[in-house]
């Protein structure tokens, strides 16, 4: 069995081609029981965010499994194959848990060393583990990669600074509006981004109050209250968007959120003022097509990324570094992945040794007749303590081999030697 993965992104294909193929956080449970139900596939976990969408598998045939994620990418987008197919990516075997640990430290992100990502493994890991997706192969891979996050973000300053999308956007919002003193920001929607983008905004001094706005009004009103904003319903965001200087759009939905009539509206009321959207959602929540209107300007994903390239250097120093502590981890996670391959194999073989041992007690006791609980207890340590002396060399030896090319021969010699069974 083989680690595999396939994916596409930000830097394979333009906006409007990633965002079909997006999976929602909602939609993840049914796009893995998909995924799960075909032929190739043993263990799957689905890693999606704005910038992504991953499909990471145990697989038992390579180009079959291939050919089984691309069918799903395709349903699941509803755009033919071809349209995409040229544009994915795949690893396999240990380049597919490199990337993996690159992804969770933040290399692969659109803002080099974001820490979003490494809760967003997390969360993949963890639903595809509820769902019965994943397995003790990836389960174990998820896991390291966390750890190997973890350790760049604490032995590095790869996450120094501004490294979120959402921090990166208000950065690039005050470079387009020549400072944000005096001007209003509106933050639709409170999910993870958009909580981030509406502290980001309250961070700012100078800045008029901040408005938060959320399809559920409470989830809104809790983080207005932790940033010292104010919250609105969903209905009263037509109003807000006459009023604030710069928009947030953050939202889950599917759709866009913001019209070209929700904003020729707006317009109409602001007495030619200008206004900046800042799109921070795939699928887009603003409508495209506004940018025909005047006085309106819109920085979507593919903005937000470009300035986050141009502005990170410092963080881009470290990359060696945490390269390093990849290549690091790859080896440490090879060797466990070895060790865990003869550990039934080491577990068989001391079983074996426990089971002569108490049947050699069971006659030794036969023949001295009645002994003290003290006697019997010394007997069994003693005996017990000689199967581990002996027992424990070829133990050692057998870990180490794991995973080599004398590994299978050592391996298959111990099966054979101590009759214990493939």
């Amino acid at each position: 069995m083989s680690i595999a993965i396939v994916g596409i992104n930000h830097r394979t294909v333009p906006l409007e081609v990633l965002e079909p193929l997006i999976v929602a956080p909602a939609d993840t449970a049914k796009a893995l029981a998909d995924l799960a139900s075909r032929p190739h596939l043993d263990e799957v976990v689905v890693l999606s965010t704005c910038m992504r969408t991953e499909v990471y598998a145990v697989v038992n045939r390579f180009h079959g499994a291939m050919a089984d994620i691309r069918e799903f990418m395709a349903t699941w987008g509803g755009r033919p194959p071809e349209e995409f197919s040229g544009s994915l990516y795949s690893y396999f075997d240990e380049a597919a848990v490199s990337h993996l640990f690159r992804v969770a430290c933040g290399l692969d992100s659109a803002s080099l060393g974001e820490p979003e990502v490494l809760g967003q493994v997390r969360v993949a890991a963890d639903i595809a583990r509820r769902e019965g997706a994943s397995g003790p192969l990836l389960g174990a891979a998820f896991r390291h990669a966390i750890q190997v996050g973890k350790r760049a973000r604490t032995e590095t300053a790869i996450s120094r600074g501004t490294t979120s999308l959402s921090h990166a956007a208000v950065a690039l919002a005050a470079q387009h509006l020549g400072g944000l003193e005096g001007k209003q920001a509106l933050v639709l929607g409170v999910g993870e981004v958009g909580e981030v983008a509406a502290r980001a905004f309250s961070e700012v001094a100078g800045m008029r109050p901040l408005v938060v706005a959320n399809r559920t009004r409470t989830r809104a009103e809790r983080l207005a209250a932790a940033v010292g904003s104010h919250s609105l319903a969903w209905d009263e965001v037509p109003r807000a968007l006459a009023e604030a200087d710069v928009v947030a759009c953050c939202t889950a939905a599917e759709s866009a959120v913001v019209s070209v009539g929700h904003l020729a509206q707006a317009m109409a009321q602001r007495d030619g003022r200008p206004i900046l959207l800042v799109d921070l959602a795939v699928p887009r929540n603003v409508d495209p097509a506004v940018v025909g209107l005047e006085g309106v300007t819109l920085l979507d994903m593919d903005d937000i990324s470009a300035f986050v390239a141009d502005q990170f250097g410092e963080r881009r120093a470290e990359v060696p570094a945490v390269e390093r502590i990849v290549t690091e981890e790859i080896d440490r996670y090879n060797s466990s992945l070895a060790a865990r391959s003869v550990a039934p194999l080491v577990s068989a073989l001391h079983d074996r040794a426990e089971e002569v041992c108490r049947a050699e007690l069971g006659r030794l006791e036969g023949r001295l007749g009645p002994l003290s609980a003290d006697q019997q207890e010394a007997i069994e340590l003693m005996a017990r303590r000689i199967v581990a002396k002996i027992l424990h060399e070829p133990t050692v030896n057998l870990k180490a081999a794991a995973g080599t090319a004398k590994g299978e021969p050592m391996a298959e010699a111990f099966r054979d030697i101590f009759g214990l069974e493939p």
